[in-house]
């Protein structure tokens, strides 16, 4: 049987971003107009670890390793004046991650600290505010921005595969086999979040939304391919996978609600529901069959996987600052505004404008 057509998110790369900064330009010029990156150094040295320019430069150079950009030959992947450039930036993105996550911590300690569930919402959690107070103008936002990673799930994870082995190799190859619809494109974590997008009249193509992206975000994104493209910091990646599948299943099931509440569709509902039954699975065999192995036939990866679990905290962290700050003043937290779209059930309304 011939399934009706489905336009894919990913069927054609997206259009190279707008500039935000010297750095960023220099990247976009330099795959735009097809010559090495015209950057002075000091450019670099003074450009904000965690800021836009910085972290739209190393987005775009990273998604040379994925989809691509329109008009940009795939042979700039490999580019060494661009991976030279990626170096120095990553060099000081992840000197900034070092220098602001608890260095103390083993693996053990630092799973126990996202493996508890406050007992109550202490004011800085979005899950918990999407639930119950959530409108629906912010859940689109969200999605808007949380689909730069979700139409591509579970690729900047598929890295680490290649680089470990045994019991821990075929655990997250199980895990990964999940992620990726089990064998039906139809599943893929991805795809679902594409009609996820469609619930809430959104463009599910990938993408998209970059212009529309504040530095915070392109960090969450960042943060998983700096550490999936490194073998040196594949002990990282296993603690950013960790995080994520330790804390997906209680906040899926809060913003399933959040979905359900505001009525924003059956399929947008749906995507976070997979997540609360998928992900409590997943999160016992990254647990026990993937971090313990690991760790077993490599003891001195423990304080990578520390690591990168709290890197992924704190990235998270200053995301939901932001958000909350500004929808808490009704402001939209997008670089570009979105279109008042017709919902399944209620339009929008006013959407806020975007925020200076």
């Amino acid at each position: 049987m011939i399934e009706p057509a489905y336009c894919e998110a990913r069927a054609a790369s997206p259009a190279l971003p707008a500039a935000r900064g010297d750095v960023s330009g220099a990247v976009i010029s330099a795959l735009r107009d097809r010559h090495e990156p015209r950057l002075h150094e000091e450019a670099v040295d003074q450009t904000e670890p965690y800021g836009d320019d910085l972290q739209l430069a190393l987005y775009v150079l990273y998604e040379l390793h994925y989809q691509g950009f329109e008009g940009v030959g795939d042979d700039r992947e490999w580019d060494p004046d661009l991976l030279q450039l990626r170096k120095t930036l990553e060099g000081r993105f992840l000197s900034a991650l070092r220098a602001d996550v608890l260095q103390e911590a083993n693996a053990r300690e630092a799973l126990a600290e996202i493996l508890l569930e406050p007992a109550a919402d202490d004011g800085t959690s979005l899950s918990h505010y999407l639930q119950k107070e959530g409108e629906l103008w912010q859940l689109r936002e969200y999605a808007a921005l949380r689909s730069l990673y979700h139409l591509k799930e579970a690729d900047p994870h598929a890295w680490v595969i290649p680089r470990l082995h045994g019991r821990a190799k075929a655990a997250m190859v199980a895990v990964e086999y999940d992620e990726f619809g089990a064998g039906r494109a139809e599943d893929m974590h991805a795809r679902l979040f594409a009609n996820l997008m469609d619930d809430l009249a959104l463009d599910h193509a990938y993408g998209h939304y970059l212009d529309a992206a504040p530095a915070q975000v392109l960090c969450t994104v960042n943060v998983m391919s700096l550490f999936g493209l490194h073998r040196a910091l594949r002990g990282a990646l296993v603690g950013h996978f960790a995080a994520v599948e330790v804390t997906s299943p209680p906040g899926s099931r809060r913003l399933a609600k959040a979905m359900r509440r505001t009525e924003a569709g059956t399929a947008a509902a749906h995507f976070y529901e997979e997540h609360v039954e998928a992900d409590a699975v997943h999160e016992q065999i990254v647990q026990h069959e993937v971090i313990e192995p690991l760790l077993a036939a490599e003891p001195h990866l423990d304080a990578d996987v520390a690591f990168g679990i709290r890197a992924t905290g704190l990235v998270e962290e200053r995301l939901a600052a932001l958000l909350l700050a500004a929808w808490r003043n009704g402001s939209s937290v997008l670089r570009i505004p979105l279109p008042v779209g017709a919902q399944t059930s209620d339009p929008t309304g006013p959407v806020p404008p975007a925020s200076e």
